[in-house]
């Protein structure tokens, strides 16, 4: 899979991606990261593993559509054909020629505590509240609604009495190192490059 990955943190999600990349054999090849600002930990870890990296601010940008041209211009540039939201916190519209080419990775079981606003500790939160007992985390494909696209792949966890969402945060974390590797594979087991 030629991937670009977007991000909006401090790369954990990234720094597994090419863990397992390295170790384990991951077939993906990181073609670019585009970071939503400036001094992120992400810039680091893309620039440390030899990956091209830009940084495009969507308050740069006075039309979605200026703003969905920033960001999929340099991935077709770069010859991605994929793109991997890796904790990327803006919504960008989807590109007709990256329809089912863009997957993220979501800390629930969607469609359960997805939607707007629902990002780290508020998904987490949400879950302690409602007392689910069980969550996990969903790899999907975006389209143009927030935790909204076709799903590829989710993994569980317990909910346990004690937890805060720190906790569950931390347990839901675990398995999103594993799911998002797994959903590569299977893309690439599909045809999906």
């Amino acid at each position: 899979m030629k991937a670009a990955v977007f991000l909006s943190g401090g790369g954990r999600t990234l720094a597994n991606l090419i863990r397992h990349r390295d170790e384990h054999e991951l077939p993906i090849d990181f073609r670019l990261v585009i970071a939503s600002r400036e001094g992120l930990g992400g810039i680091k870890i893309a620039q440390d593993a030899g990956i091209p990296t830009q940084v495009v601010r969507k308050s740069d940008h006075s039309t979605d559509e200026s703003y969905r041209d920033a960001m999929f211009g340099p991935c077709r540039d770069a010859g991605a054909t994929h793109v991997i939201m890796a904790g990327f916190l803006k919504h960008v519209l989807i590109p007709s020629d990256f329809e089912h080419r863009v997957i993220n990775i979501h800390p629930s079981l969607l469609p359960a505590f997805g939607g707007k606003g629902m990002y780290g500790h508020n998904v987490h939160a949400a879950a302690i509240q409602r007392g689910v007992k069980i969550s996990g985390c969903t790899i999907h494909y975006v389209d143009n609604v927030y935790d909204n696209g076709p799903i590829i792949h989710q993994r569980t966890c317990p909910v346990l009495p004690t937890d805060s969402p720190d906790d569950l945060a931390a347990r839901v974390f675990e398995i999103e190192c594993e799911a998002l590797p797994e959903a590569i594979r299977m893309m690439s087991a599909a045809g999906g490059e």
